[in-house]
């Protein structure tokens, strides 16, 4: 019962050096509210208010057609320029698309022949470019097309494909740039936080103070474990709440009280993971440089920004040890698919295997290094 008590008040002087740390309360704000809004409203695979100019030198009604078809909120409204401009115009970053249309257009399209369109590409913007190409070049040859053929009648196909979305029925790209955003969040600011706790203890000497104790160094770790993960938790449920589900709109088909267990037990994992690179560390900038070398493999190999299934096969099986893919898998599962515990309970204790399994090794190289220390 006294190593319980111990840790408690030692968890809650965790809690006196967070809140009076002004710019990791910044930090936790930022990456929980601005950066995931951010993430999910700017982060998209569909092209978005693309400004485009035509040059029509057929002046025909067909060319006036063609420009009508690219209307909001994929394209801006598209704007006559001389072609003497196109140049300039593209230079000045005025204009990310600019279509040609010859002279003689229509009049090359009843005749049954196949003029050629230009189209001009400011490919700074590669993702949008790639996209927005496509975009045009579909719309434009179904224009011609209905053109040609006097009427927006399809002809009949011989087989009738009915495509229906689940779970996603709009398709709408911020629900999974939002949940993937915070759950990177989640993984970053967990291990900042329980890392730099103990480095900051090391480097203020403070950690000397704690070895005099009659503590353990389980319940020194333990500690900060609880205190900075209660801190995460808190920030992620305010976050779901707030700016996930009211902000931006979007939906969480399954339990929430699920997705909160089941992110504690994550927690306990990305903690331990953090304290493993605390005591490796000596300084904060040791730190900062082991960060890089973690978080952003974790956060690129846990399905959030490619799937598991699109990684080379080699790389798939490095996967199974990190904490984050499997999280990942359990909370995509029960946000978007409605999924329970009956479901997801091999990812749920395969989290729980691999936190213990990173706790264990975290408190073995601690001890070891408070050995040292005395």
């Amino acid at each position: 019962m006294r190593t319980w008590i111990n840790i408690f008040w030692l968890g809650t002087k965790e809690f006196r050096s967070v809140f009076s740390d002004m710019i990791m309360l910044a930090l936790i704000i930022w990456s929980f509210t601005f950066a995931i809004y951010e993430h999910a409203s700017a982060i998209g695979e569909t092209v978005n208010n693309a400004s485009i100019a035509f040059v029509d030198e057929d002046r025909s009604n067909l060319s006036r057609q063609l420009r009508s078809a690219l209307y909001p909120p994929y394209f801006q409204t598209p704007q006559l320029i001389e072609a003497s401009s196109i140049d300039h115009v593209m230079d000045q970053d005025r204009f990310m698309f600019v279509v040609v249309i010859p002279p003689d257009f229509e009049a090359d399209i009843r005749k049954g022949r196949q003029p050629g369109i230009q189209v001009n590409i400011d490919a700074t913007a590669v993702e949008q470019a790639s996209l927005g190409a496509g975009y045009i070049q579909n719309i434009l040859l179904d224009e011609v097309n209905r053109f040609v053929a006097r009427s927006d009648e399809e002809a009949a196909l011989p087989v009738n494909l009915v495509i229906r979305r689940a779970f996603n029925p709009n398709g709408t790209q911020k629900w999974f740039q939002a949940i993937t955003a915070l759950l990177d969040q989640l993984s970053m600011l967990t291990i900042v936080l329980t890392g730099a706790a103990l480095i900051r203890e090391r480097e203020h000497g403070t950690i000397e103070h704690l070895l005099v104790m009659p503590l353990t160094a389980f319940q020194i770790v333990m500690a900060k474990v609880w205190a900075n993960g209660l801190v995460i938790l808190t920030a992620f449920t305010l976050s779901i709440y707030f700016v996930v589900e009211r902000s931006l709109d979007v939906p969480i088909a399954g339990s929430h009280a699920l997705l909160l267990f089941g992110t504690t037990v994550y927690l306990f994992a990305a903690a331990a993971i953090g304290i493993f690179l605390g005591t490796i560390a000596r300084t904060m900038a040791q730190f900062a440089l082991l960060m890089m070398m973690t978080i952003i493999p974790m956060n690129m190999l846990s399905g959030g920004m490619t799937p598991i299934e699109s990684q080379p096969e080699i790389v798939q099986y490095f996967t199974w040890f990190l904490p984050s893919r499997h999280y990942m898998s359990f909370a995509q599962a029960v946000v978007f698919r409605g999924a329970d515990l009956e479901i997801v309970w091999p990812q749920f204790l395969t989290v729980a295997a691999l936190g213990f399994t990173f706790f264990t090794a975290s408190l073995a190289l601690f001890r070891r290094s408070i050995t040292v220390s005395k």
